[in-house]
């Protein structure tokens, strides 16, 4: 493990009108933090938007997010068939490429839960030097989907997504991301780990 670890910079986005206007307290944003807290070994410093759901106000802010040198931005909200669930089509308009794999994986681990898990549209894309994933709106799913399931023992039954992030980050020239192994064993291909420090 590396004596010093990479400053990361995460962008967290909550989309939600109701939140958004105050009707009742967000609870997307303190469960991203808490859990990316928890999850990384990393200094991290957060930027928080909390905004409704607009496709253009939600694009605007990703760019805003990526521009500002977050490396990883998360939304939560805005993802199931609703009219006016529009996150999806919101990341896709600011994509340079689209990572189909993670939401193909959180699909996969809703659907241990709930039958419904087929309706959610999260969808993960790469804007520059950054990875941005649509994550679901409850702060259990949220957990769920970052860190897999586990076997009462601890066993990783189903991998989470967030297994795949810190690579994903290595490949388009982001800070190197190390987790804590009992909340999330990040996997890396042998040539892409960081030697320990001499």
């Amino acid at each position: 493990m590396s004596a010093v670890h990479d400053a990361v910079k995460i962008g967290i986005v909550s989309v939600s009108d109701r939140a958004s206007t105050g009707v009742y307290v967000d609870k997307g944003l303190p469960a991203l933090k808490e859990w990316l807290t928890r999850a990384l070994l990393n200094p991290v410093t957060f930027e928080e938007r909390l905004i409704p759901d607009e496709k253009d106000g939600i694009s605007a802010a990703l760019i805003a997010l990526v521009d500002a040198g977050c490396s990883l931005v998360l939304t939560t909200g805005g993802t199931g068939p609703a009219l006016r669930d529009v996150t999806p089509e919101a990341t896709l308009a600011v994509a340079h490429k689209e990572m189909p794999g993670f939401g193909e994986q959180m699909r996969q681990i809703s659907l241990k839960f709930v039958p419904t898990a087929i309706l959610s549209r999260q969808c993960a894309v790469i804007r520059d030097k950054s990875l941005i994933l649509n994550l679901p709106g409850q702060p259990k799913s949220i957990a769920e989907t970052l860190e897999g399931l586990k076997s009462e023992s601890g066993e990783q039954i189903v991998p989470g997504i967030f297994a795949a992030v810190p690579y994903c980050i290595d490949l388009v020239g982001g800070p190197y991301l190390e987790t804590r192994d009992e909340v999330c064993k990040a996997f890396r291909p042998k040539s892409a780990l960081r030697p320990p420090p001499a």
